[in-house]
């Protein structure tokens, strides 16, 4: 239909690589922020969705700035050399759990395994309750659907109610660590707010919003990066023996993972002012959706794109581009390269024994099951 396309419902559609990379990458769009949200139609007013307005992604500078700064290099090399062990046991400790149910019967891999490392990767990092990560995970299931394109009403007061609770989860946690500070992340992003706001209530309410964040981007993208890397291997088994052989190519397999079928397939920016994109002139204030997941399979950019490879290189939009490039790419990068690793070093064979299952979603993609048996 083109690379540009006008939406039924306003605003326009962006398909191609290209034209995607140039947005993402262009400061001259913004995201939607809260401003933005507030001079449009309730549906961006929703308390779940001026929660995500409070967000790192949808901050526009000067504010982004300030706070991307507040993260410094969020899993620098140091770091994640730290969060490797955990990694490594957390996956020794379910992939355990899974084969131990594998002999007896199909599994769910999806919610034995790739629900549960994302959890509990980021809660030991920021210090979070083991007993809390089912909580957590459950109202991120539900807060992401103010993030879909087309809410239905029962959907949005689903993420209204679990933005309430996660809200109160956090607000008590930062009140937890004013009294206790330790190492942890979220004390660590206390004191840098300390030393440049002297109002304690914003320091408070920008670390809130951080950690809040992290939860809601760390679990429910890694958790569809993790099974669709496993469910892309056992489709294309070709793969499989060259990995088992040479696990440095299991990082580019992590690439391809996330280009095939990224865990974002939408994206949205504002013009800022009367922009030409492709063939036409978007208004100041229009909304475009960049349409990430067709964008990786633009046969402009990738040759035979829906042939899933090792050899493409790593070059895609998973991760955004620009100034919004995402902080925590290193982590699911961690947990996906630890898991394949340890899977493909099992002594035994695995195989898919029915259809994966998906929730009916646009932009934010997500496996609910993934059957998996002995071969």
């Amino acid at each position: 239909m083109g690379e540009i396309i006008p939406a039924p419902w306003g605003g326009y559609i962006v398909t191609s690589y290209a034209l995607c990379d140039q947005v993402l990458r262009d400061k001259a769009w913004s995201v939607p922020d809260a401003g933005w949200r507030t001079s449009n139609s309730t549906r961006w007013n929703s308390p779940a969705s001026q929660q995500m307005a409070a967000s790192l992604p949808m901050l526009n500078p000067p504010q982004h700035t300030l706070e991307r700064r507040s993260l410094g290099g969020l899993f620098p090399h140091n770091s994640l050399a730290a969060l490797r062990p955990s990694v490594e046991r957390a996956v020794d400790r379910l992939l355990t759990e899974f084969t131990d149910q594998l002999r007896l019967g199909p599994v769910n891999f999806h919610g034995v395994v790739s629900e549960e490392l994302p959890v509990m990767a980021i809660g030991e990092w920021m210090a979070i309750p083991a007993s809390d990560y089912g909580l957590l995970r459950d109202l991120t299931h539900d807060q992401v659907f103010a993030q879909e394109l087309f809410p239905t009403p029962s959907q949005l007061a689903l993420s209204d109610s679990a933005t309430m609770q996660l809200r109160l989860y956090f607000s008590e946690l930062i009140r937890d660590r004013r009294k206790r500070p330790g190492s942890d992340p979220i004390s660590r992003w206390l004191r840098t707010w300390d030393a440049q706001e002297p109002d304690r209530h914003r320091a408070d309410r920008a670390v809130h919003d951080l950690a809040l964040f992290m939860i809601l981007a760390a679990l429910e993208t890694t958790s569809h990066v993790l099974s669709t890397a496993v469910r892309l291997l056992l489709q294309f088994p070709d793969h499989l023996e060259p990995l088992r052989h040479d696990p440095d190519l299991i990082p580019a397999a992590v690439d391809e993972v996330l280009r095939y079928d990224a865990p974002i397939h939408m994206i949205s920016r504002i013009a800022s002012t009367d922009t030409q994109l492709g063939e036409f002139v978007v208004p100041a204030g229009e909304m475009v959706q960049l349409m990430v997941g067709a964008a990786h399979h633009d046969p402009d950019r990738y040759p035979e794109p829906h042939r899933f490879s090792l050899l493409r290189g790593g070059s895609h939009l998973a991760f955004g581009a620009g100034i919004h490039y995402c902080a925590g790419n290193a982590l699911a990068r961690l947990e996906a390269v630890t898991l394949l690793t340890a899977l493909l070093s099992l002594p035994m064979r695995l195989h898919l024994s029915g259809p994966p299952q998906w929730a009916p979603r646009v932009a934010f993609r997500r496996i609910t099951s993934l059957p998996i048996s002995l071969a």
